[in-house]
């Protein structure tokens, strides 16, 4: 398998196909590098070189015990684009990895990005605060952290079912297959990575970075959305469905 190793000895692995302008996918909480390979597909078949990885602790990466937060999360992702060298990237995250993309850029500055774009993705902050009064409670976050530690596998079942892919909205069509495949992403990583990775994603403000970022950035975030972007306010414009 390719790995990189970071600077605490994590080992991360990536996929990397194909020639051309690299676009680096960043996933979302609690999946893996395969929940792009439909879009890596379709990128690699139009003459680009696609790059996706597991987050440490998720998929094929090393099940760490510590590092679960956005400063190790993009400082791993800096690791990968460092060791292949990439220039002009295209990176592409969604929900979790949203942030972890917008966090990459403000953290390690932007001479080997070209554009980036970030999908139903966590930033500027999911949790309500007073500067976000329209963010969920904390004690929200709290019961996804209290269902994962009573039953993971019914909980990663539970969510591709219903929020995530809004199959829980008026007529629509759930697709098992879909389903089952969330699942073994979810279980593919390790619980500790995936717990303390809710904190990670629902308690990072991103503010500060966002005002980092000077490559142009496409910004997808539409209010039908049930798993992100009804709890995090829009960067940008919000696009009716």
């Amino acid at each position: 398998m390719n790995t990189v190793t970071t600077k605490d000895g994590t080992q991360i692995y990536y996929k990397d196909w194909g020639v051309g302008q690299p676009i680096v996918f960043s996933h979302g909480w609690p999946l893996s590098a395969d929940d792009w390979d439909a879009q890596m597909s379709f990128f690699l078949n139009h003459g680009y070189r696609v790059i996706a990885h597991d987050r440490r602790g998720h998929g094929r990466s090393a099940q760490t015990d510590s590092g679960h937060d956005m400063d190790h999360y993009a400082d791993d992702l800096a690791a990968l684009t460092a060791h292949l060298d990439l220039k002009n990237a295209v990176h592409v995250g969604h929900s979790t990895g949203g942030g972890e993309v917008v966090h990459y850029l403000a953290r390690h500055g932007q001479s080997r990005v070209a554009k980036a774009v970030i999908i139903s993705a966590v930033p500027p902050l999911m949790v309500k605060t007073p500067a976000n009064p329209g963010g969920l409670p904390k004690e929200v976050f709290d019961g996804f952290q209290a269902a994962l530690a009573a039953n993971r596998a019914q909980f990663y079942y539970d969510v591709p079912a219903g929020p995530f892919y809004g199959y829980n909205r008026p007529g629509a069509k759930p697709s098992q297959g879909v389903i089952w495949n969330w699942w073994r992403q979810g279980m593919m990583g390790g619980a500790k990575a995936h717990y303390d990775g809710i904190v990670a994603f629902s308690q990072t403000d991103f503010t500060e970075d966002l005002k980092k970022i000077t490559v142009p950035v496409l910004v997808m975030h539409g209010r039908p959305d049930r798993a992100v972007c009804r709890f995090s306010p829009p960067v940008g414009k919000v696009v009716e469905e």
